[in-house]
């Protein structure tokens, strides 16, 4: 799918992107990188192939508070300030079997990687946006911050529940100085890790066109036949952060082909 470049709508904005290097962080990476952008991203695992040019990568897990303590000094140090954060780790490892089947350790896994990683680095990188009075927060939430799936997801769901919550407080402090703060609320994207979904229903499901069907069935269809695509989310995230998007602030901005049944 081809979308216009905007060529050099980001020449000399310096972006921070995590969970870069696969699905909708290695979209927005991309798209910001081919704009222009001075753009630094982060896994807990070094790339071995990675094919974007110009992007600086930085191993780092921002789960954890070190990891973003890292980061935090790596803004710094190779792009010295950032102009756009754009947190997009996130997602769900936890047992089926609903809400008792979850430990201790599967919420706090769980609320570290989908909201406590994104509060940190906000409160390491938002000095510098405050000091230079004018920046741009994403966060990545989910369509499951209103449409919970209790069976296996609900602490994930929660967590966004929360990070969506959080940015709007956050950008209700932080506008008055110049930075904007939204979020996205993606619905089923077709991802790597979502196509491995859909191979491993397969096998039982009988093809991937049924075990597709299957998948988007369960969360109560998509109007529009389709998952969404990474490059989609990308689009919307560079409008967001971009001057075309200069008073909106304190949104969240769904995008899940209509699978959200209610306004």
């Amino acid at each position: 799918m081809n979308f216009t470049s905007y060529e050099n709508e980001f020449q000399g904005k310096r972006a921070l992107v995590t969970g870069g290097t696969k699905g909708m962080g290695y979209a927005i990476v991309k798209r910001l990188a081919q704009a222009g952008a001075k753009v630094l991203t982060t896994a807990r695992t070094i790339p071995t192939n990675y094919d974007i040019p110009g992007v600086q990568f930085i191993q780092a897990d921002i789960t954890k508070p070190e990891g973003t303590a890292v980061l935090v000094e790596a803004v710094k140090e190779k792009l010295g300030g950032i102009d756009i954060l754009i947190n997009t780790v996130g997602g769900a490892s936890t047992p089926p079997g609903g809400a008792l089947a979850l430990t201790e350790e599967d919420w706090l896994e769980t609320l570290n990687m989908n909201l406590l990683g994104s509060v940190r680095l906000d409160k390491g990188l938002l000095p510098m946006m405050v000091d230079q009075g004018k920046g741009v927060i994403i966060h990545i939430s989910s369509i499951q911050r209103k449409l919970p799936l209790y069976e296996t997801t609900l602490a994930y769901a929660a967590s966004k529940a929360a990070l969506t919550n959080y940015s709007k407080g956050l950008s209700k402090e932080f506008s008055p100085k110049g930075i904007r703060v939204n979020t996205i609320a993606p619905g089923f994207i077709q991802t790597e890790a979502a196509d491995r979904m859909i191979d491993r229903i397969a096998t039982v499901a009988g093809s991937r066109e049924t075990a597709l069907q299957e998948l988007m069935n369960s969360l109560g269809g998509i109007p529009i036949g389709r998952p969404g695509l990474p490059e989609e989310v990308a689009e919307l995230a560079a409008f967001l952060v971009s001057e075309r998007s200069a008073s909106i602030t304190g949104s969240e901005y769904t995008i899940d082909g209509g699978t959200v049944p209610t306004v």
